[in-house]
């Protein structure tokens, strides 16, 4: 019989897991149809949104108050721009100024706080684990020729990238710490953050300027249609994942 102290931390695993998985499959989706839209071929579109996700994903599991830092900075520079720019609204514009916020908030925060270059290694994690799993998905499809849903995809890539990046957490983190610039790692997290919420912002301002626009509204709907079931895919494929490495004996750092 399962003692409390276990039970508690199954439940942390299935609750930290399962909202991490639900932020990647969240974006993923979101992602994965925007680029699709934009004409992408689809192992490059696989490949990219899996990236994105997965060092997004990375930076709030394993640097949580530098992606908040990042986060709030991406907010208030791209609220700045939208109140500027009104309806002209420019992806590379508000990225850029809302990434240039990012950095210099979070060379703020590496100059008040000493955090090493851990911070940046895991995001490197993320990318390896984001970039493999990706090649894998787009070699399997490839191989043959499935075609699976949003929540059965989303729910694998984010099994995919947890395992990959729990596999790699002893020996790829542990050695790149020692390489990179620590001054460069809290500004470069907080910056790829925050460019992530600056884009994420212009497609909510892109939305709501579509209304007046019927021939973007049917693109609009299709992307914001698919991100639910990459929300629960990204859930479920978490909290399973999480769960199967602790019984496994990975030693997941959620809660101890």
């Amino acid at each position: 019989m399962l003692q409390k102290d276990q039970l508690a931390q199954i439940a942390m695993i299935l609750l930290v897991w399962g909202l991490a998985g639900a932020l990647f499959g969240a974006l993923f989706a979101g992602l994965y149809q925007v680029l699709w839209i934009l004409g992408l071929p689809g192992w490059q579109t696989l490949m990219i949104a899996t990236a994105i996700a997965a060092v997004t994903t990375a930076a709030f599991y394993s640097a949580m108050p530098i992606a908040l830092i990042g986060t709030m900075a991406g907010v208030l520079a791209s609220i700045g721009y939208l109140m500027a720019a009104a309806l002209k609204l420019n992806l590379i514009a508000i990225v850029g100024l809302a990434g240039a916020a990012g950095v210099v908030a979070g060379t703020l925060y590496a100059w008040m706080v000493t955090r090493g270059s851990r911070p940046l290694a895991e995001i490197l994690n993320g990318l390896v684990a984001g970039l493999l799993t990706g090649a894998l998905l787009v070699l399997t499809f490839a191989l043959t020729g499935w075609q699976v849903n949003m929540i059965i995809l989303a729910a694998t890539a984010v099994a995919g990238v947890g395992t990959l990046f729990q596999l790699a957490e002893g020996w790829l983190v542990e050695r790149a710490a020692r390489w990179l610039p620590a001054m460069l790692s809290a500004p470069v997290v907080a910056g790829l953050i925050a460019a992530v919420v600056g884009a994420s912002i212009w497609f909510v301002g892109g939305a709501t300027a579509a209304v007046l626009d019927d021939r973007m509204t049917s693109a609009f709907g299709q992307i914001l249609a698919h991100i639910p079931a990459g929300l629960l895919g990204g859930f479920m494929g978490g909290a399973l994942s999480g769960l199967l490495l602790e019984f496994l004996g990975f030693r997941l750092d959620v809660g101890r």
